[in-house]
């Protein structure tokens, strides 16, 4: 059987539903309760920069891009990134998370925070934030606390309390 290649588009209506049951199934219903969850609650995520990856017609990964304000400055919040489990560790959640912060650099958006691994975020670009320059809105382990500035300087500056984006 030929290779069949994967697609990165950016996220549509269409879309959410299969969203949806693949971040169930890598997160589990334990997800809702998780800080940077409940800082998206009824903020709507930025859909020209949240991207899905499909091998012909299975999604196979997403992710999402989120208005926040850390502090008075606008930032995203990128995540859920989630892959399906079938195709991990072959490079598609670097390929999502690479194709939104270049979609969000092109849309003059200055900085991304998120809540994950350095290990894995650190070689796309993003940093641990200094310890007490941003407070979360729940419990977050300050190690996991990540920054990607999208333009030199992008984070000089910017400190408080993150926030939902009104």
């Amino acid at each position: 059987m030929a290779d069949v290649p994967l697609v990165l588009a950016p996220q549509s209506p269409a879309d959410h539903a299969a969203i949806d049951r693949l971040d169930e199934r890598t997160f589990g219903p334990g997800r809702f309760a998780r800080s940077a969850y409940r800082l998206r609650e009824g903020v709507p995520a930025d859909y020209r920069l949240s991207c899905v990856a499909h091998v012909g017609t299975l999604l196979v990964g997403a992710n999402r891009m989120t208005p926040i304000l850390c502090g008075s400055s606008p930032a995203l919040l990128l995540g859920p990134l989630s892959v399906e489990p079938a195709f991990r560790s072959g490079g598609i959640g670097e390929a999502l998370v690479l194709k939104s912060l270049e979609a969000a650099k092109a849309a003059g958006h200055r900085l991304v925070l998120l809540v994950g691994d350095m290990a894995y975020y650190g070689r796309m670009g993003f940093r641990p934030v200094p310890l007490g320059r941003l407070s979360f809105i729940g419990p977050v382990d300050p190690e996991r606390l990540l920054y990607c500035e999208l333009v030199d300087g992008g984070f000089d500056g910017v400190s408080g309390r993150v926030m939902r984006a009104h």
